[in-house]
């Protein structure tokens, strides 16, 4: 299995008809991807899963199920979240065809989660909140409503192509030494990316000084704190900088 395949996780956030379930861990094992994570299913385990999964069995036998979003992207260092709607503080986006060049420039170790929102209301604005960009699969603007396994479908394909494009880009091009496959992009990753719970730490250390000096009103915060988020988001802090940052900030609550 691919490298990149054996860091990405699926997960699907409150799917609410166990064949969804069933019909993306088959859609997953057919483009080589395993891991499944399932966050507060309504039913599953269930029969329904099980038919529409067909092959894809040791998929679901292996999938976890976990109580939350958190949760499922647990030590995560890159989440992406589908989304089709706009946002009024707008996030950084990248087409279904566009995310496999996303996904092979973060570090080689990174930990990948893909979000998949609820059927009928998909995800909510705190959970997109905690990608580092969201996903969209362009559609018909007269009916542009994909079932859940079919959005899985969808990206993991995707996926699976350019992998397989630069797979083969590399074997015929004998001079080239480092692989597009190892995840390394153009950005120089001297030291390992923050996961999601250390960058939630730093926000709630700015959040904390934030208030304290009166800087947001903490009954009124506006979108400050939102943008903020989106900044360090976008910028994909290290370790490192993430330290850098909260050493500041204790020096500053210091003074």
């Amino acid at each position: 299995m691919n490298s990149l395949f054996q860091r990405l996780r699926i997960v699907l956030v409150e799917p609410s008809h166990p064949g969804n379930i069933g019909g993306s861990a088959r859609a997953m094992k057919t483009m080589g991807l395993e891991r499944l994570v399932l966050v507060n299913p309504a039913r599953f385990p269930d029969p329904q899963a099980d038919w529409r999964a067909a092959g894809a069995m040791d998929v679901l036998d292996s999938a976890q199920v976990v109580a939350d979003v958190s949760t499922a992207v647990a030590g995560c260092h890159y989440v992406v979240g589908t989304s089709t709607r706009a946002r009024a503080i707008p996030w950084p986006a990248v087409l279904a065809r566009d995310l496999g060049p996303v996904l092979t420039e973060q570090a080689p170790e990174a930990e990948i989660a893909i979000l998949f929102g609820r059927e009928d209301s998909g995800l909510t604005n705190e959970e997109l909140q905690r990608c580092h960009t969201h996903l969209q699969i362009p559609s018909s603007k007269v009916y542009g409503s994909l079932n859940l396994a079919m959005a899985v479908q969808v990206i993991c394909y995707e996926i699976f192509q350019h992998l397989e494009k630069t797979a083969i880009q590399i074997a015929g091009d004998t001079k080239q030494e480092d692989s597009a496959l190892a995840g390394r992009g153009s950005r120089i990753w001297d030291k390992e990316p923050a996961t999601g719970q250390q960058l939630d730490g730093l926000l709630a250390h700015f959040e904390a000084l934030a208030v304290k000096t009166g800087f947001v009103d903490a009954d009124k915060p506006g979108n400050t704190l939102t943008r903020l988020r989106r900044l360090f988001m976008r910028q994909q802090l290290d370790e490192t900088e993430v330290q850098i940052l909260r050493g500041l900030l204790r020096a500053i609550e210091g003074k």
